[in-house]
């Protein structure tokens, strides 16, 4: 069978970049370390070098991921001129869900993405995003599972609403530092 309305999809995984130690404040208020903030875009840099500008973000609720979501949008563009924003504009979903996610629960949240996107970014937590990796691709995972701004771009063989695991090879993996 094959997909009637063709896309070529592409999944890419990023553990949010360096945070600051665990401390007084709740954990999903914890804010990136001025080297997250650095690593962050540079991996925004590096999906823009290799074409990689998300159609749609799925990104955690909590600080430190928001953070390194906004790092990576900046990596990508630039700083926008004055007049406005500049370069791609991708749909972003900030999810409640994907904060302490099982890899389950994320499939669930990129199945939810419209099936004419062609590359989605989701912005996650160990452990749910290393294992989320590891199901889509068992041959291919890193044992050592997604360091901090670990991307692992994967290429799924069906629509986002079929992702299953098994279902989409490891194509790149990188780990940004800036």
């Amino acid at each position: 069978m094959t997909d009637a309305h063709a896309v070529n999809r592409t999944l890419v995984l990023l553990r949010h970049a360096k945070a600051e130690q665990p401390g007084a404040r709740p954990d999903a208020d914890r804010k990136l370390s001025a080297r997250g903030h650095a690593d962050a875009a540079a991996a925004g840099a590096w999906l823009a070098r290799h074409g990689l500008l998300p159609d749609v973000v799925l990104c955690s609720a909590a600080r430190r991921t928001r953070q390194t979501w906004h790092d990576v949008a900046l990596g990508m563009t630039g700083s926008p001129p004055e007049g406005g924003p500049a370069g791609h504009a991708p749909t972003v979903r900030y999810e409640a869900d994907a904060y302490e996610a099982r890899p389950e629960d994320l499939l669930e949240l990129i199945r939810s993405v419209d099936p004419a996107a062609g590359t989605v970014l989701l912005v996650a937590h160990n452990p749910g995003i290393s294992l989320l990796s590891a199901g889509l691709d068992p041959e291919r995972a890193d044992p050592d599972g997604l360091r901090t701004t670990d991307l692992v771009v994967h290429a799924p063989t069906s629509p986002w609403p079929d992702l299953s695991p098994g279902g989409a090879p490891i194509t790149t993996r990188h780990t940004a530092r800036g």
